[in-house]
């Protein structure tokens, strides 16, 4: 048997809570057509065939009202373990970004995005712009480095 597509699950959630392929497409961002492609292979997967046309809209069968519950509570318990353990306090990061932009970008939004960055995570280290070609940082003429970790570049004061 091969392995099953556990981003069906979300899929089957989702319909199973909306009754509609075209909301649960919307709440999923993805085409109709992409949603019923996902339907048929929930179908295929499950053997049942989960949601059946009733008048103009879609009843779940007795299968899908129950697993309706047990699905839900799998895609709670996923989202659970792969959110963070706690909110990061950004006033304790002391890590290295490095944002490759364009100069329009530093012109622009650069002065703000660093003021933000220091008032909101102070641990973070900024380095002044590398403006010619460096073989040893990658940098090229007309690319530019907002915050730390460009080698060869001088720390900004």
């Amino acid at each position: 048997m091969s392995k099953p597509d556990l981003n069906l699950l979300i899929t089957l959630d989702v319909l199973l809570a909306e009754g509609n392929v075209a909301r649960a497409a919307q709440r999923l961002r993805l085409s109709p057509s992409a949603m019923s492609r996902a339907l048929a292979r929930l179908r295929e997967t499950t053997g049942d065939p989960l949601l059946v046309r009733a008048g103009r809209g879609l009843v779940p069968t007795p299968r899908a009202l129950e697993l309706r519950e047990r699905v839900s509570q799998v895609v709670q318990d996923a989202e659970a373990v792969l959110r963070p353990a706690e909110t990061p306090n950004l006033r304790l990061l002391a890590r290295t970004f490095v944002l490759r932009t364009s100069d329009g970008f530093v012109e622009n939004f650069g002065p703000g995005l660093i003021a933000r960055v220091a008032e909101e995570a102070p641990g973070q280290q900024r380095q002044r712009p590398a403006a010619r070609w460096d073989r040893r940082s990658g940098n090229r003429r007309g690319q530019r480095y907002l915050g730390p970790g460009s080698p060869g570049a001088g720390a900004v004061q």
